[in-house]
């Protein structure tokens, strides 16, 4: 019997073990590209290479595929064994490093199914889920979460912003069965909610009552005019009065310039437009809403969630200016697993990676005002002499000895008092 019963603890543990489906960190060098496919789809996709960047945590665990020209599109993909995430979560998670300033591009991934023609994979190829950070100039700097569902993609209704300086930066985007989801930058959450609530999947729950109509008489002025109120009798005066100071020019000609007429100012004594006070309004009902009821086209779903043939990662962005860094890549059903390989990954090579590229901005800074310094003391040098060489020039009574001295190439310029 303790047999059995230690079986069936090691089964359960089996049963509810993290499952991974893909994980990417690229370690074994040029061996990535037996795994990912590069589409055909354009005869210009941008080239993929693996990278650790100008500054990192670990020359060889923060290697990942870095974009390398600009002003391209990328495309390309990996394959893993298709899967449902039929009731359990689906966790997706990479890293990306823009250590290029990036200024218009993605930093995404799609989940595709596994129909995909990864050779053909391109813009409109239909996916399952695209989830990261798109940067274009200042307006745009978002973390898109978009799902297709029942054919159509739909977009997250709240702004999620994303990081947009140069180190790098995990993303992980958590779906539940239960329809809700969360979003993680550097393992830490920064939104969360409802599928149904967050997305326009479904029709509203409830819609205003087409039959309901605000009565006649339903008054929603809160305030009213005073009818006892009266306009005072010296209110009304012009806005504008001819200047009492102004004098007809003494060389005005009537009969040239027409009758002369003072020019107009405004007029101190003007109280404007009269209105009558306002007061409670006795017969206010505040405002009227329109009663709702429930929308015959809404019909509860419980599986938004659901993707049943998960089966391709794919990078599939444009960007103007290259040099982003694709990394540490996972997709499980398991939230914990997620949080340990960024804590093997990210976690470990963070710090480094902050420390060295602090230490390239400030040689750099250092090399700006070095090189600052050397350029103003060389327009002092050149300002000094410029004066000097000026001044004996001019001056006739110097020999042309003392201008050499002065002037590297004295024979270029002549003067009539030296006689040269």
């Amino acid at each position: 019997m303790q047999v059995l019963g230690v079986l069936a603890v090691i089964l359960a543990v089996f049963c509810v073990r993290a499952k991974v489906y893909f994980r990417e960190e690229f370690l074994d060098d040029d061996e990535w590209r037996s795994r990912w496919v590069n589409s055909k789809h354009k005869s210009d996709y941008g080239e993929w290479k693996l990278m650790a960047g100008d500054f990192y945590g670990d020359a060889e665990k923060d290697k990942g595929l870095q974009t390398s020209q600009d002003a391209r599109f990328y495309a390309v993909s990996s394959r893993f064994e298709p899967f449902s995430n039929e009731g359990k979560p689906l966790v997706i998670q990479f890293t990306v490093k823009h250590e290029q300033k990036i200024d218009c591009g993605g930093g995404y991934v799609k989940i595709f199914p596994s129909d995909l023609d990864q050779a053909d994979m391109h813009g409109e190829s239909s996916y399952y889920i695209m989830f990261g950070p798109d940067i274009c100039g200042y307006s745009t700097k978002k973390v898109h979460v978009i799902f297709n569902y029942k054919g159509k993609t739909h977009l997250i209704k709240k702004e999620i912003k994303c990081k947009d300086d140069e180190l790098t930066h995990l993303y992980t985007l958590i779906l539940n069965p239960d329809q809700t989801y969360e979003v993680k930058i550097d393992n830490e959450k920064v939104e969360s909610g409802s599928l149904e609530d967050d997305w326009d999947f479904l029709p509203p729950k409830k819609i205003q009552d087409p039959e309901a109509k605000q009565p006649e008489d339903w008054d929603d002025r809160a305030k009213i005019d005073d009818a006892d109120d009266t306009k005072p009798e010296d209110w009304d005066k012009p806005e504008n009065i001819p200047d009492p100071d102004a004098k007809k020019p003494e060389d005005w000609d009537e009969d040239m310039d027409g009758e002369w007429e003072p020019p107009m100012i405004p007029n101190p004594e003007y109280k404007g437009e009269w209105k009558p006070k306002q007061i409670d309004n006795p017969n206010y009902k505040g405002p009227w809403v329109h009663p709702e009821i429930d929308n015959p086209e809404y019909s509860a779903d419980l599986n938004i969630y659901k993707f049943d043939n998960i089966a391709v990662l794919g990078l599939d962005l444009w960007q103007v200016k290259s040099g982003t860094i694709f990394d540490n890549f996972l997709i499980t059903d398991d939230v914990k697993e997620a949080e340990d390989m960024a804590k093997e990954t990210w976690g470990v090579t963070k710090e480094p990676e902050r420390k060295m590229k602090q230490e390239q901005d400030d040689l750099k800074r250092k090399e700006e005002e070095e090189k600052n310094k050397q350029q103003e003391t060389e327009a002092d040098e050149d300002e000094d002499l410029g004066f000097l060489y000026h001044s004996v020039r001019n001056c006739p009574v110097f020999p042309r000895g003392i201008v050499a001295a002065v002037h590297p190439f004295p024979d270029i310029w002549t003067h009539p008092s030296l006689g040269v």
